[in-house]
């Protein structure tokens, strides 16, 4: 098991980890970041109990993570990029952009996104709805929402990290190549994957490029990646936020819902709720002496 406190607001403390040794009848089995994260090794935790600590720790901002000690580090990253990698959803940005030209589109494209990401609408036709009200729109949006977007906190560390004790590293996004292109570039990524826009001239058309990377795609894309280096699903790590995650969050050996919208909250396991990507880290076995920093 392993704590990590959001070390802008808390202290791990020896309470917090007391906290925790007691729940679980473990005991204390590395320091990984001083004040930030503990590996305590316990056997039989029941999803239960497991359910009972991260209760117990949720007031001090303190994320709660099981992994099994066998195959910590995982050999191949796949991650989502909206509201994970990056902290934005691009195409409620190019949306939001386009209010001067067409009024009330950036709201009505924000409700249906988290509608679906929610999982309340299939992912393929709430996407293709999405860039249907966009038809006419200029092309520049595009560059006018990248202008927007940030790196979420660590998101390069981590890619960096795993790139440097030998994994792959993969993209894998429900969004568009325009941007994947970009943050893969920025954080390392050895690969990207993405829907494409069709933009006629300098204008949007209205349309995606068949077929549509949704969440089937995703974990064919993890599968896919894994086959290349003969390597079993638990060789995996996948990071996601959204309904169209859940299929590699379940397949892989650590799927990790990342500051995730209630559906997958309530599916997966190993969630990070306060703190930043350097948990995925963390949760691997990784100490903060060994991360490649940005």
């Amino acid at each position: 098991m392993t704590l990590v406190a959001d070390r802008r607001t808390t202290a791990l403390s020896t309470a917090d980890i007391d906290t925790a040794l007691a729940l679980s009848e473990g005991r204390r089995d590395r320091t990984l970041s001083a004040e930030e994260a503990e590996d305590i090794a316990c056997t039989r935790l029941s999803a239960e109990r497991f359910e009972t600590i991260r209760a117990a720790l949720a007031s001090r901002r303190i994320d709660v993570l099981m992994t099994p000690a066998d195959g910590r580090r995982k050999q191949l990253l796949v991650a989502d990029m909206d509201s994970t990698m990056v902290a934005n959803e691009t195409l409620d940005d190019i949306a939001a952009h386009a209010e001067a030209l067409r009024p009330g589109v950036g709201e009505d494209v924000a409700a249906v996104t988290r509608r679906s990401m929610n999982g309340e609408i299939d992912f393929a036709t709430a996407l293709r709805d999405r860039v249907a009200v966009l038809a006419g729109l200029p092309s520049s949006l595009l560059e006018e929402a990248w202008g927007s977007l940030r790196l979420n906190e660590d998101a390069r560390t981590l890619v960096a990290t795993m790139n440097a004790h030998g994994a792959r590293t993969a993209l894998v996004s429900g969004g568009f190549t325009f941007f994947t292109a970009r943050v893969a570039k920025l954080c390392g990524f050895s690969e990207h994957h993405a829907n494409r826009l069709v933009v006629t001239g300098d204008q949007l058309d209205g349309t995606v490029e068949d077929p549509i990377l949704g969440p089937d795609a995703k974990l064919a894309q993890l599968r896919r990646l894994l086959a290349l280096d003969g390597r079993p699903d638990t060789a995996a790590l996948a990071i996601g936020d959204g309904a169209n995650d859940l299929p590699m969050l379940r397949a892989a050996g650590l799927g990790l819902a990342f500051h995730a919208k209630p559906v997958v909250r309530q599916e997966i396991a190993n969630r990070i709720d306060y703190t930043s990507l350097r948990t995925a880290l963390f949760a691997q076995g990784y100490a903060a002496s060994d991360f490649v920093l940005d």
